[in-house]
């Protein structure tokens, strides 16, 4: 498999590994998974007001779970941000 590909594979892989069997994460998981996998592109959650914000702005349609589909909104957004700080960099 390419580059892209395999790491579209890591990414369904690891949100399988903190969602478990029913495909979805709850608050607990999504900060244990952002604070464990993502610790580099967004700042670790400690407080629960950042928790809850973060988790109301991703569950889309209220269901109080994220999904994959809002799950990877959450990926893109922050590969977007990333992103802008690499051309940046990059024309310094």
């Amino acid at each position: 498999m390419s580059k892209i590909e395999n790491s579209m594979v890591s990414i369904i892989q690891i949100f399988h590994k903190y969602s478990g069997q029913e495909c979805k994460l709850k608050k607990a998981e999504l900060k244990e998974l952002i604070n464990n996998e993502l610790c580099h592109f967004i700042q670790k959650i400690s407080d629960q007001e950042t928790l809850d914000q973060l988790f109301l702005d991703l569950d889309q349609n209220g269901d109080l779970e994220i999904d994959f589909q809002e799950f990877i909104a959450l990926i893109a957004m922050v590969t977007s941000a990333c992103h802008e700080l690499f051309i940046s960099t990059q024309h310094e």
